[in-house]
């Protein structure tokens, strides 16, 4: 049809008819894919989401909701059985039209018609719920990393573009909103004498035009780094981060130094604080996932569990009407004493050939708190944030020995596979005597 009526393409061809963009025919045609009944050769096929597909004919699911939904549904094709995929497609298009299904009766909310952005907080909910591994992948190798890249030179500023995991955006907004609360103060940065009003002015109106957020045509960096190069030894650690994972794991730790900082403003006369989220029934069989206040993506079980060796947890038993039976204490959280005496002894992150200061780690149980280990000084110990994420596969091996840690290092480390003391704070090594003082000590006397 697009041909017969000049048109070198349907998305042509729609633009014209429809009088939109080539930008939003892509996407009605995109959607159209999975709503529309289809014969490819010559036998009609059912449209993959024919639920959507009613709600978009009967004008009660605008586009934008559809999509959300149509895009949920597609990441757990293959992933989860058809009768839950199908569940789940009634379940949002109920949310979004207001309707009440057997899904969704009982439900809060439940018969409420939803905006885009809540639904998409559901549809990333039920994602979470039938494929955690898809939404927070625990492994290594599909794990989502942050990362943190500069871009060319332009009007005298760098662009910076990043990409964040659930938890350091949660991380980030909790920060933000500290400084940025009206009942705290917020830092005030006076412009350089550098940045001139012409300057300025042609930065205002570079983002009036179309395409001005794009960062030049050159590629961001994402160099590997083979060897360590804080230190130049060339032998690989299993460190595979990219320079601007580097980057943003150094990020990372800063803001958490910064939250932990006392000149940091309080939010409900508490520190600001991530609150991670699990169900106890998960937790105790080892699955699921966590949520993050304001955050819509899901945490790794994995993480949940770094998260709760570095910073402890406290337990809320509600009732059947969702009333609070219990809250108890938090526990197998390191005090500020605690981390005090172990940042003395290890002075940062223990891993040989790392350099990141103790102000920037994590304290991880040496004896997973699971398995029973005490949050003490005896069992805590110092590692930065990716040594601690990737412990428990990147090789490295920790015990304690009188109260001082040793490591095992990869094999490519240490081909003997010996145990050996972990760096320690530089403070914990006597200087030598000055060579004038053991000269004399060792002349003879008169």
């Amino acid at each position: 049809m697009a041909y017969k009526n000049g048109c070198r393409n349907r998305v042509e061809f729609i633009t014209q008819l429809a009088g939109i963009s080539g930008r939003e025919a892509k996407r009605r045609l995109k959607l159209g894919e999975t709503t529309v009944e289809r014969t490819p050769l010559g036998l009609p096929v059912p449209a993959r989401y024919p639920v959507i597909a009613d709600g978009l004919v009967s004008g009660d699911l605008g586009m934008e909701s559809a999509e959300i939904i149509a895009t949920a549904l597609t990441a757990l094709q293959g992933r989860v059985g058809p009768d839950d995929l199908d569940r789940v497609e009634r379940a949002l298009v109920a949310s979004a039209t207001g309707a009440i299904t057997p899904e969704t009766a009982g439900l809060p909310g439940a018969g409420i018609r939803f905006a885009p952005d809540y639904l998409r907080a559901q549809a990333m909910e039920w994602q979470g719920r039938l494929d955690p591994d898809g939404t927070a992948p625990g492994d290594d190798v599909v794990e989502a990393k942050s990362t943190l890249t500069f871009g060319l030179l332009r009007n005298g500023l760098y662009p910076l573009r990043a990409d964040v995991t659930p938890e350091l955006r949660g991380i980030m907004d909790t920060l933000f909103d500290t400084f940025l609360s009206a009942r705290s103060r917020s830092p005030i940065f006076v412009p350089t004498e550098s940045l001139t009003r012409t300057s300025v002015a042609e930065l205002n109106g570079i983002e009036s035009i179309p395409g001005a957020e794009t960062f030049g045509t050159e590629p961001f960096s994402a160099e590997v780094f083979s060897a360590d190069q804080f230190t130049g030894d060339p032998r690989f650690d299993g460190d595979r981060r990219t320079a601007g994972e580097k980057r943003a794991d150094i990020l990372r730790a800063v803001l958490e130094a910064a939250a932990r900082d006392p000149k940091t403003p309080t939010m409900g006369g508490a520190a600001p604080t991530v609150m991670v989220h699990i169900n106890a029934v998960d937790l105790d069989q080892g699955r699921g996932v966590g949520w993050i206040d304001g955050i819509e993506a899901p945490v790794s079980f994995r993480r949940v569990k770094e998260l709760i060796c570095a910073g402890g947890y406290q337990q809320v038993l509600f009732g059947e009407n969702r009333d609070v039976l219990y809250l108890g204490s938090k526990i197998r959280c390191f005090t500020a004493k605690q981390r005090a005496v172990i940042a003395a002894r290890d002075g940062g992150c223990i891993i040989p050939g790392c350099t990141i200061p103790a102000r920037w780690t994590e304290v991880h149980h040496v004896l997973p708190w699971e398995q029973g280990g005490p949050t003490n000084i005896e069992n805590g110990t110092l590692l930065c944030w990716f040594h601690h994420h990737t412990i428990n596969t990147n090789g490295w091996k920790i015990r304690m020995v009188k109260g001082r840690p040793q490591v095992l290092g990869p094999l490519l480390w240490d081909p003997s596979q010996t145990w050996r003391p972990a760096q320690t704070h530089r403070a914990n090594t006597p200087s030598p005597e000055p060579p004038f003082k053991r000269q004399s000590q060792d002349s003879p006397s008169t």
